[in-house]
């Protein structure tokens, strides 16, 4: 079965919208807010020519999403689906980033909720890959009920490889 992994997904809140090359300008406005980056692996991503190698890899992914405020129509984010394994039925979620004035009002939560809905239709698990420095986002994944599998080096595209925590969530079966 072929998955589309860039599909329209939205609430009453948000719109994740399949990432496009013309979004480059208005997703930088977010990104280049040096808080964004403090706990991530990869700290100077709020520099342009950083950021650029970035979203040259979201594009390339087939897979990259702008979220938007359905209130405003603004950019506040992006995400992705990444790395899917059709033997194992698995896949990954993650290069998720958000405007730090959206912190805390419940936007990783409905994101993930909006992805997790979908993508369970065709994998089993969802993986995440979560720096190992970036407690903020190890909370989050745990409060959505991640479990933390394992650790890796991860070579994000265009960058040097760092230590990165795996999470993984698994698909609640059917009750018959």
């Amino acid at each position: 079965m072929k998955i589309d992994l860039q599909p329209t997904l939205e609430n009453e809140s948000i719109i994740l919208r399949p990432l496009q090359q013309l979004d480059f300008e208005t997703l930088y406005n977010v990104a280049s807010d040096p808080a964004i980056w403090v706990q991530h692996p990869n700290k100077d991503r709020w520099k342009k020519e950083v950021f650029t190698g970035f979203f040259e890899g979201a594009m390339q992914s087939g897979g990259a999403f702008l979220v938007m405020d359905k209130a405003t129509g603004s950019a506040i984010g992006s995400t992705r689906f990444y790395d899917y394994n059709p033997d194992d039925r698995s896949i990954f979620i993650g290069y998720t980033f958000y405007a730090t004035a959206c912190w805390g009002k419940g936007i990783n939560p409905m994101v993930k909720a909006l992805m997790l809905e979908y993508i369970f239709k065709f994998v089993d698990k969802v993986h995440f890959h979560i720096g190992a420095e970036n407690i903020r986002s190890q909370i989050a994944i745990t409060r959505l009920g991640a479990i933390k599998i394992g650790e890796q080096e991860v070579t994000y595209f265009g960058e040097t490889p760092k230590l990165n925590f795996v999470y993984e969530i698994t698909k609640v079966p059917l009750s018959s």
